[in-house]
């Protein structure tokens, strides 16, 4: 049976051009040029299938250069000029500090400034302090963008060292006073004492990774858990919710798959889902490089 267009989501691409310390400068043959702050850097990129779009000599000017495992797992990071250990970068009024690690990650996702936003429109749009909870949390930028918008935080991740550096990026965003509780703790397990201690969100935002560990060993996997975790947040939203963000990276999904998951645990709520890819704009060619999957919903009650 072919489904007619009517049945289907509308599948967005989104992506911000008011960043001035990040720049996609080009992509291809399996690699992407950016340029975080000052500094430039090489990374790998399974997406940029096509060829570069800019000449060689341009992409030697890079700073460091990203070098995988051949087994695909882990790599290590080459500098063809002396760095700074972290160095600061800003979006809008927030900062951060950006820095090299392991995982090739540099502590902050650029494509999410677009999730960023969102969650502050309809923070503000509400008014008052909503209750937003940000699970696999990272570096905390979600956090300080929410908290930035008038939201009372509470933000989980299961790395110490990583809730250290939201912690850092707190502070030098000059938000030490904002209300943002720092949780260490695996996701599905405060989720379902949340549930049992009756504690409410007005709006939950999510990040997870298709692989991760919790503080105390615990697996998580996102194709295995995710419904169960999903179905948990649904118990934890207060009876009139904001909204819910999800988004997810390097795995074998589509946003429809995503759409119909969100979807599924909304029903009950008078609201709207959309789903789509985030991605960056190459300066070089104008090419959306797509990054990470997104589906999220937000209460017809309120209107941006």
């Amino acid at each position: 049976m072919k489904l007619s267009s009517a049945a289907l989501p509308t599948i967005e691409l989104l992506s911000v051009d008011d960043w001035t310390d990040y720049e996609l400068l080009d992509s291809g043959e399996g690699q992407k040029l950016e340029r975080y702050g000052q500094i430039r850097l090489i990374r790998p990129e399974p997406e940029a299938v096509w060829m570069k779009g800019l000449d060689e000599s341009e992409w030697k000017k890079a700073d460091a250069f990203y070098r995988p495992a051949p087994e695909e797992n882990g790599g290590h990071w080459e500098f063809y000029h002396s760095l700074p250990d972290r160095w600061k970068m800003s979006y809008h009024d927030l900062n951060f500090w950006a820095q090299p690690s392991s995982s090739r990650h540099l502590g902050v996702f650029p494509e999410q400034a677009n999730q960023w936003n969102w969650s502050q429109q309809w923070i503000q749009e509400k008014g008052g302090t909503p209750k937003v909870l940000n699970l696999f949390g990272y570096t905390g930028i979600a956090s300080l963008a929410a908290a930035q918008a008038g939201a009372q935080v509470t933000h989980l991740d299961a790395s110490r060292k990583v809730v250290t550096w939201a912690n850092e990026n707190q502070r030098l965003s000059n938000l030490s006073q904002a209300p943002i509780r720092w949780i260490i703790d695996d996701a599905l397990k405060f989720v379902q004492r949340e549930h049992r201690r009756g504690a409410t969100y007005d709006g939950i935002i999510l990040d997870p990774p298709k692989f991760g560990r919790g503080p105390k060993g615990e697996v998580w996997e996102f194709y295995k858990l995710i419904p169960i975790l999903l179905d948990a947040c649904r118990q934890i939203l207060t009876p009139d919710p904001l909204f819910v963000q999800l988004t997810a990276y390097a795995v074998k999904a589509s946003s429809i798959t995503l759409y119909y998951a969100m979807e599924e645990i909304m029903r009950s709520f008078d609201g709207t889902t959309t789903a789509g890819e985030l991605g960056l704009i190459e300066k070089s060619r104008g090419r959306f490089l797509s990054m990470a999957i997104f589906a999220r919903w937000h209460t017809n009650k309120i209107k941006l």
